[in-house]
């Protein structure tokens, strides 16, 4: 079993820049004793989770500043150690004069990053689903994000991973009584294949997740395509909510990629306006050209926008260039559609299938909108999805390999094959929720932590 480090840490909780108020945190056996040489008007034995104004004093005694020292005491801290926070006033050269002070005491060195958190975890204060959740909060850059992390944390996560992680580790226990003492559990194997199933359907119902999880952590991906003077650029200056494309009715104006990040009902969304695709272009439009057959590959969405008067047959082609990547098709400049209807009368231009938009006017533009957010999320909502990331979606793929061998081991092979898989299915499973993990995997995992957390 790996057990925390049992030196005394210290370091920064607050960004190293200027503001209101900065925060020193100090967590092992000596945090009190080194709290108290900052702040010595604390009592020796102060008050576990009560506030204190105190002086902050450098070596010989002069006052620093004045704060609050708050003492959390073992194990009921977020380390599940001693911990002290001072709170002083946010000037980056005072907290580096705080923290060299701290460090003067040699059973004190300065934390690594996620050290905090990695305690934390190693102490059983949380699993390691809400450990990895505290660093997507701190990165979250959507409301999305924030508030699957926020969920993450308060243990969503970890109640789906432990109504799974629970009935297979029961399940595995019944297997290998029934190996080991055949006389006292027989019978604890009946119903094992049926058991093995239900298991396998609720890991392959988690993985259905991490497609959303990734939606949430990094954002959505959605390329607007199409043949030239389409109307393409005019609608992404429409959904951006600002002109970053050039608009002009000369065909081929978008010589390259634009990206615009948006947030669309707490979604972050990266749109793009690519250059149009024709045959024929000039040398730099076909740079562009081949760049967005590149980025149509890579997106979540394409939406191909196309011009008034488009055949079927002509749709059809323009959304076979999007290859594997899914394909919303809208006609674009619905406003010039209407001009030319009531200049050469209703019979003039065929009704299009798809849905009209007009980027110039905001026709149809919110309709749009919402069709995009439908298809990626199905008709649910960000903040509905468990934070699922893609080192998860690898255990969880490996927990349900595994269940999948086992339930065909349980028609076909022996007790001790389906006992076997049974048990590298929850290897993998503890992997998410930190029951089986390496010192390697939680070096690799907190490493993205910032210093201080």
């Amino acid at each position: 079993m790996i057990r925390a480090d049992s030196t005394t840490i210290v370091a920064l909780v607050t960004a190293p820049a200027s503001g209101a108020v900065g925060i020193l945190r100090v967590s092992g056996p000596a945090a009190l004793e080194v709290g108290r040489r900052l702040a010595p008007g604390v009592p020796a034995s102060p008050t576990p989770r009560h506030v204190y104004l105190a002086s902050f004093v450098d070596a010989a005694g002069a006052v620093l500043d004045e704060g609050l020292f708050l003492y959390f005491q073992a194990p009921r801290s977020f380390t599940g150690e001693d911990v002290v926070e001072l709170q002083a006033h946010g000037s980056p050269r005072l907290l580096r004069l705080l923290l060299s002070r701290a460090l003067e005491d040699e059973r004190v060195r300065p934390a690594l990053p996620g050290e905090f958190t990695r305690r934390a975890f190693l102490n059983g204060r949380i699993d390691l689903t809400r450990a990895e959740a505290v660093a997507d909060l701190v990165a979250a850059d959507s409301e999305a994000a924030v508030r699957a992390a926020a969920a993450g944390l308060s243990g969503a996560l970890a109640e789906r991973i432990r109504a799974l992680e629970t009935p297979l580790r029961e399940l595995h226990a019944d297997l290998e009584g029934v190996l080991n003492f055949p006389d006292e559990a027989e019978g604890a194997d009946a119903e094992a294949g049926p058991r093995v199933t239900a298991l396998r359907s609720a890991a392959e119902a988690l993985r259905a997740e991490v497609g959303r999880g990734r939606l949430v952590r990094q954002g959505a991906r959605v390329a607007l395509y199409g043949p030239v003077n389409a109307g393409k650029s005019t609608l992404f200056n429409r959904l951006v909510g600002e002109a970053r494309a050039l608009v002009d009715d000369e065909p081929g104006t978008t010589r390259d990629a634009l990206e615009a990040r948006v947030e669309w009902d707490g979604l972050g969304v990266t749109l793009y306006d690519t250059a149009g695709l024709r045959e024929a272009p000039g040398r730099v439009e076909a740079l562009g050209i081949a760049r967005t057959r590149e980025l149509l590959a890579a997106v979540d969405l394409a939406v191909l926008v196309l011009p008034p008067g488009t055949s079927r047959d002509e749709a059809s082609s323009w959304t076979r260039e999007a290859g594997a990547t899914p394909v919303l098709s809208v006609t674009g400049k619905c406003d010039v559609m209407l001009e030319a209807r009531e200049e050469h009368g209703s019979a003039a231009l065929p009704s299009p299938a798809p849905p009209r938009v007009s980027g110039l006017t905001g026709e149809g533009v919110e309709a749009l909108r919402t069709s995009v957010l439908t298809w990626l999320w199905g008709g649910g909502t960000p903040s509905a999805v468990a934070l699922v990331s893609e080192r998860h979606a690898d255990a969880l793929r490996r927990t349900a390999e595994a269940l999948g061998r086992a339930e065909a081991a349980s028609r076909v092979s022996t007790l001790e094959v389906l006992s076997g898989e049974v048990g590298l299915a929850l290897e993998a499973l503890g992997e998410v929720s930190g029951t089986s993990v390496s010192e390697a995997l939680l070096d690799t995992l907190f490493q993205r932590f910032c210093i201080g957390k």
